[in-house]
């Protein structure tokens, strides 16, 4: 590969690139709105506690954008006892925890979407700032979605 074609493949748009800027922005606001309530509540009798609504959902979506991330880079959580001592176990467990995160994540997504469905539909207001639930909710199921298609993927291509 020539120095021009590794340039573009650096400058290239990828998942990858996409959940790594999610999971970064997500931690830079979360990081700026506790340092604002922090500061604020020092100096005045004030304090930001509605912003702990929206410091959970960015928690949320950092978390599951990094679930994704995580499965794709072999970075997600294993344990690998039983499989580091059988080695011909090692392809059977692999696709079995795959298949497992598969449904896990399927019916996240499956439960998270009429969760959030419910919440558009009997119109559930958030108890800080009053805004529709649903703008929180919508993103659970969604990226579940994304990490069932991720674990789908792998388990189709035989990756680890």
């Amino acid at each position: 590969m020539s120095q021009s074609e590794s340039a573009a493949a650096r400058g290239k748009l990828t998942l990858g690139r996409v959940e790594r800027f999610l999971m970064g922005a997500s931690m830079v606001l979360l990081c700026l709105l506790t340092m604002a309530n922090v500061v604020v509540r020092y100096f005045t009798d004030f304090s930001f506690a509605f912003t702990e609504e929206v410091s959970v959902a960015l928690l949320v979506v950092m978390t599951l954008v990094g679930a994704s991330h995580a499965f794709k880079t072999g970075h997600h959580i294993a344990v690998d006892y039983l499989v580091a001592r059988g080695p011909r176990l090692k392809a059977f467990a692999y696709r079995f925890s795959m298949a497992c995160s598969l449904l896990m994540f399927g019916l996240l997504a499956w439960y998270g979407a009429r969760m959030a469905w419910d919440d558009y539909t009997f119109e559930v207001t958030s108890p800080s700032l009053g805004v529709p639930q649903w703008w929180y909710t919508v993103w659970l199921p969604l990226l579940s979605l994304l990490i069932t298609l991720r674990v789908l993927v792998l388990l189709l291509r035989g990756e680890k």
